[in-house]
């Protein structure tokens, strides 16, 4: 085994169960709690040939995303969720002696795709929780090839605005790809889009990565797409899966494009449900629990009192519930929890305040 493969950790999924093997409502891997479009799963349920393959280039969903977004579909790669495309973003750009940079506390894939190809990654330090772009740009070097951003940022929350991301893009050397991973853009209201696929359009060295897991609601079906200038889509399309999207991705995919209504809806309760939420911890702040400011479809809670993230996620996990706990990516005071139904939080939030009060 290479050393560089050697030195990866390897991505561990939010848990679906207590350590008894007991199911455990899942709020630990930021999904959609209103599920899928029913469109898209009807999409999906009409697919009757599984004998053939399905088109390579995901022509039909291309040309959907394009008229979507104001793409040339000719600038678009879709890949194997958008895990796929930041990993090959980082193949195909950099390699041993060159280095990939990112944020701390930024999305762990973000270290796997730099050790896969046998970069170096370079943390930048954070500035609470969020991207503190002078440091990120301090981080630079004659090696930096690739600079990874996730906007909102998995697992904080927190969010670049356009003009930060500016001048992230505009602080960069001309030879360092900036990848901007917008896997929860779609929970951000609209009128406060960061301006990534502006910067695509207009810039060679920008690709932006985007994904059908988290408001689509088809984690299951493991679909993700990305656009950049022609010479980026073109180096992805060289080295990803030939097959790479099933036919049943693709259809559903393509449907859940078109019902945009369903997309609005899932938006608008995750802000309601979020605010409900982030108001609960709040009031809890005297006890040492503070929400750090969200626009994705998740909280991360820290826990900077007398009650511990560990004793919290244990009393979840007895009311039924798994959520995330961080100590492998430098957050041990800290759980991430998804947004759920209005009686999920509500349970969560009775558990914290059981805790807090110390009636349980």
């Amino acid at each position: 085994m290479k050393d560089w493969i050697a030195a990866i950790h390897a991505y561990v999924p939010g848990k679906s169960k207590s350590a008894d093997g007991k199911p455990l409502v899942k709020l630990s891997a930021n999904e959609n709690p209103l599920g899928t479009s029913p469109a898209a799963m009807a999409a999906r349920a009409r697919v009757s040939d599984s004998a053939t393959y399905p088109d390579p280039d995901s022509v039909a969903l291309r040309t959907a995303l394009g008229e979507l977004h104001g793409i040339d579909p000719a600038r678009i790669v879709c890949g194997t969720g958008s895990d796929e495309l930041l990993n090959l973003a980082a193949q195909a750009f950099a390699g041993p002696g060159d280095e990939v940079a990112y944020v701390r506390f930024g999305f762990s894939v973000y270290d796997i795709a730099a050790r896969r190809c046998g970069a170096t990654p370079v943390v930048a330090p954070d500035r609470d929780f969020g991207t503190d772009v002078d440091a990120l740009l301090a981080c630079v070097t004659q090696r930096t090839r690739v600079v990874f951003l996730a906007n909102p940022n998995n697992p904080t929350g927190t969010f670049l605005p356009r003009a930060e991301l500016a001048r992230l893009h505009a602080g960069l050397p001309a030879d360092v790809l900036l990848v901007v991973d917008r896997a929860y853009a779609e929970y951000v209201a609209p009128d406060d889009d960061d301006g990534a696929l502006a910067l695509a359009a207009n810039h060679a060295n920008v690709l932006v990565t985007h994904t059908f897991s988290k408001i689509y609601g088809l984690a299951g079906e493991r679909i993700g797409w990305g656009t950049g200038a022609p010479h980026l889509v073109d180096a992805l399309n060289r080295i990803r899966g030939p097959f790479n999207l099933t036919t049943t991705a693709q259809a559903a995919a393509e449907a859940a494009l078109a019902d945009q209504a369903f997309v609005r809806a899932s938006r608008a309760h995750n802000f309601s449900e979020r605010a409900r939420f982030v108001e609960v911890i709040e009031s809890l702040g005297n006890h040492g629990l503070r929400a750090v400011p969200s626009e994705a479809n998740f909280v991360l809670v820290l826990f900077e009192g007398a009650l511990s993230a560990e004793t919290a996620l244990n009393a979840i996990g007895e009311a039924g519930y798994a959520v995330r706990h961080l100590p492998g990516q430098g957050l041990p005071q800290a759980l991430r929890i998804t947004i759920g139904t209005r009686e999920q939080m509500d349970a969560i939030a009775q558990v914290l305040r059981n805790l807090t009060e110390g009636t349980r």
